[in-house]
């Protein structure tokens, strides 16, 4: 029986295309970007063209492109890189209950070193209040990091309108668009965001390669010391095959962006059709409207949600209970938590997310397994 990946919104596979452009960085072209010496070259014009290739596809400037190794090292170069070099003009941050640990435990950090943090709540459907934002705003922010599509929900906070309100305010504007890169339109300007971290491996890329975008003029203290790589905002040898997958994959997703969009719809109504055709009771969870459709947080009251991991697991399907990198975890979700508190539906939340190699027979196959496994769990309490 062939197994299934529904978690793609915890990693996805490897395009085959991108597999086959990162080869030759790992055999005939596998110079330090920063020698001098033809293999050197042949490794740094590789690396320029992926700075060039990605701050195309996100509306930046070439040398507003930071690479790093992932979504949460982009994340904590932005929170804490940003805040440091900023503190002279005030030690307050706003960010949301609902961030990524990446931004959650960089804002902690921060904390033991005498910065102020505000966690903003947000509503049942997951976004912030407009209004709680205007109301936490002080003179002496210097931050606010809200992600742009959260990873457990799919649930698209107001960026844009962030964007607006902070354009003339002093704080640094960070979003963390790991989540959002290659199935949402990601425009820097039209955003008006200073800082946006994003990472290849949710975009069929590989895992360990990220990039942060740096707006012009912006500063950042660095968060690693050593080499003066990446104008010496990210010390370390640059990992070239990974970058040049993540170039490979970034215009891959775009390019494919509206098919795939279509695609995680139809799934995502063939999947709650049959939950509804075998009179299954389940709460979803997120913005009905302003979300992503590839992820589909699904809530199966008095459901041992571990149990049916585990049952769904030995069907060989993969699905999680929230983010991958709290994995192993029986506790409820902190985003759940943020969004309906403690209790049986935040505790039985199970997230589905779809991508590249996804069909609808496996969407299929997986809800009417999930159905059944969920009416035998049932029948046992």
């Amino acid at each position: 029986m062939d197994r299934i990946y529904l978690d793609h919104a915890a990693t996805s596979p490897v395009h085959p295309e991108v597999v086959e452009a990162m080869l030759p960085y790992f055999t005939e072209k596998f110079g330090n970007p920063s020698s001098i010496h033809s293999f050197g070259r042949e490794a740094r014009a590789a690396l320029d063209e992926a700075r060039e290739k990605i701050a195309a596809v996100i509306g930046a400037s070439y040398n507003e492109i930071v690479f790093t190794g992932g979504g949460t090292e982009a994340d904590n170069l932005a929170v804490i890189g940003g805040a440091k070099k900023s503190r002279h003009k005030g030690k307050h941050i706003i960010t949301a209950v609902t961030e990524h640990h990446g931004v959650l435990h960089a804002c902690s950090e921060l904390e033991q070193e005498g910065y102020e943090v505000t966690y903003l709540k947000v509503m049942k459907n997951g976004n912030i209040s407009i209004n709680d934002l205007k109301d936490a705003l002080r003179e002496d922010t210097i931050l606010v990091s809200l992600m742009t599509v959260n990873n457990e929900t799919g649930t698209i906070q107001p960026i844009k309108e962030v964007g607006d309100i902070l354009k003339d305010h002093q704080a640094l504007f960070h979003t963390d668009a790991v989540q959002a890169a290659g199935k949402y339109p990601l425009d820097v300007e039209d955003l008006k965001v200073d800082l946006m971290a994003c990472s290849a491996h949710k975009f069929n890329g590989p895992n360990g390669t990220g990039f942060l975008y740096v707006r012009q003029g912006t500063e950042l203290a660095p968060t690693s010391f050593g080499g003066e790589q990446e104008r010496k905002r990210r010390a370390g040898t640059e990992n070239t095959a990974g970058i040049t997958g993540m170039k490979a994959a970034l215009e891959t997703a775009v390019e494919n962006m509206e098919a795939r969009k279509a695609s995680a719809v139809q799934f995502r109504k063939l999947m709650l059709g049959i939950f509804d055709e075998q009179e299954i009771h389940y709460e979803v969870n997120g913005h009905t409207e302003e979300g992503l459709p590839h992820v589909l947080n699904v809530s199966f009251p008095e459901v041992n949600v571990e149990q049916f991991l585990m049952n769904m697991d030995l069907e060989g399907i993969a699905v999680s209970s929230g983010s991958a990198c709290t994995a192993g975890s029986v506790d409820p979700s902190h985003v759940l938590i943020g969004m309906h508190g403690v209790n049986d539906r935040s505790r039985s939340a199970v997230r589905f997310s779809f991508g590249y190699g996804n069909t609808a027979e496996q969407v299929e196959r997986a809800a009417k397994t999930a159905s059944r496994i969920l009416g035998r769990i049932k029948a046992t309490k």
